[in-house]
């Protein structure tokens, strides 16, 4: 009975918490002064390339506008004349089973049941010149209290017939690797879209998946044939310790990559009406310098990784009222740490592994309500466990296996929407059940995450 009322009362804070949210949202969002720039640009409907009206999940069309370099155009009047800039505001409150260590915490927030303040962005997104476009995002962390270059990709691209037959092609400038790709499976576009700073951080991740974002530049020619087979190759190096600074980057977050780290993706992609599929490969190699070796050179080498990654999408979109997904991946992360056996004096951590395995089903129902289910499974030989790309300095199994449930309310984003197209708004629900954190499962269960999430562009 007291476990009862302890849920019911938990729901409700969260209930009320996100009617709140959304409220607070709506009230100061009629106020904003200019609208997704993208819609603003091609003078269509959020729905066009956007599952769920909002947010990264894209469509066959939102894979289009992107592989064309975000120059698309087709708006009128002085809307598609303005500039193309956009922002966005993400806020969150998060509450986990247990109280967690406030060691983990920034000063001046609790144990447990925090807001937060997520991001504040501000976009460049569109047409450049030409047939140059980009989408470049300035970012501020109201937890970190930071600002950094956050996603950015600035592309060329043109298309031509060979042989009757057409091919885009391009160039793709970005600072994040996966940030240029097309499909939702991927590290910088996947499932969860939304999270928070004070969720707990579980397990070792590969270096593809987010440990590089924002530390790098790189540059990969790509090529769309008959709108089958897609073809890119490329490669990363590390802003020096400087511009990553700039960035924002903390100092014991910021990558030193011991030479260029190539990076590749291939992809056949076949609809038939409506009935969208597609099988894809991608990986990259790269040489890094661990952050405990700061200071002593190269001198010890380097810790190589190289990872290899095939991943696989299905929607059905012949009818815009019930959209059903199926999204999967698979990483696996060959490590070679040979400059980490040396500082640590400790063979056991040359030559390891790390897979990574995640599926999400999603259900939307027109474009306005949606379901989805997460689930994500890592495990891996003994060795440094890498929380965002940081060695912990633990020697485990980094084994960890979570599900994750989110329903999604975006009332905005129509044709027919009230203010269409100067905002937009996303607000979720997200509950996350842990199996296993980090090598154990007798604590994991301390790590079940509520989330209620509000996010709005303008």
């Amino acid at each position: 009975m007291q476990q009862s009322f302890k849920f019911n009362h938990r729901l409700g804070t969260f209930l009320a918490s996100l009617l709140a949210l959304t409220t607070i949202t709506l009230l100061t969002s009629f106020e904003a002064e200019a609208m997704p720039s993208f819609s603003r640009q091609t003078g269509m409907a959020c729905t066009q390339c956007h599952t769920q009206s909002f947010g990264p999940n894209l469509t066959p069309f939102g894979r289009e506008f992107k592989l064309g370099g975000y120059t698309m155009s087709g708006g009128k009047g002085t809307d598609a004349k303005l500039p193309p800039l956009s922002g966005m505001i993400m806020g969150s409150f998060t509450n986990t089973d247990k109280r967690q260590d406030p060691a983990n915490f920034r000063s001046g927030y609790n144990a447990n049941n925090n807001f937060t303040l997520d991001q504040v962005s501000l976009f460049y997104a569109g047409k450049i010149y030409g047939k140059v476009g980009a989408l470049s995002q300035l970012t501020y962390d109201g937890y970190a209290n930071t600002f950094t270059m956050d996603n950015t990709d600035i592309r060329f691209a043109d298309t031509a017939d060979i042989a009757d037959i057409p091919i885009t092609y391009g160039i793709s400038l970005n600072n994040n690797p996966t940030v240029q790709d097309l499909w939702n499976t991927t590290p910088a576009w996947g499932f969860p879209y939304t999270g928070s700073a004070v969720q707990p951080a579980v397990g070792s991740t590969a270096l593809i998946d987010g440990a590089l974002s924002s530390q790098v530049g790189g540059a990969s020619a790509y090529t769309m044939i008959d709108n089958t087979l897609y073809l890119e190759g490329g490669a990363y190096t590390a802003f020096s310790n400087n511009v990553q600074k700039g960035m924002g980057i903390p100092a014991d977050g910021r990558a030193r990559l011991d030479g260029s780290a190539p990076y590749w993706r291939m992809t056949v992609q076949k609809d038939w009406a409506g009935h969208y599929f597609s099988l894809g490969h991608y990986g990259m190699s790269a040489s890094v310098l661990p952050n405990k070796q700061l200071g002593l050179g190269s001198s010890m080498g380097s810790d190589h990784y190289t990872d290899l990654a095939v991943d696989a999408t299905y929607q059905y979109m012949a009818n815009p009222k019930h959209i059903f997904e199926v999204k999967t991946s698979y990483i696996y992360e060959d490590q070679k740490l040979n400059a980490s056996r040396m500082i640590d004096n400790d063979p056991a951590t040359n030559h390891t592994h790390l897979n990574t395995y995640k599926l999400n089903l999603a259900y939307t129902f027109d474009q306005t309500y949606g379901a989805t289910f997460g689930y994500n499974k890592i495990n891996g030989s003994r060795g440094p466990i890498f929380v965002d790309g940081i060695d912990d300095g633990s020697q485990t199994k980094p084994n960890s296996e979570y599900m994750t449930a989110e329903l999604v309310y975006v009332p905005f984003g129509k044709s027919t929407s009230y203010l269409h197209p100067w905002l937009n708004l996303r607000t979720s629900l997200q509950y996350i059940h842990y199996n296993q954190a980090n090598g154990t499962s007798v604590q994991a269960p301390y790590n079940n995450t509520f989330m209620i999430n509000g996010w709005l562009a303008f």
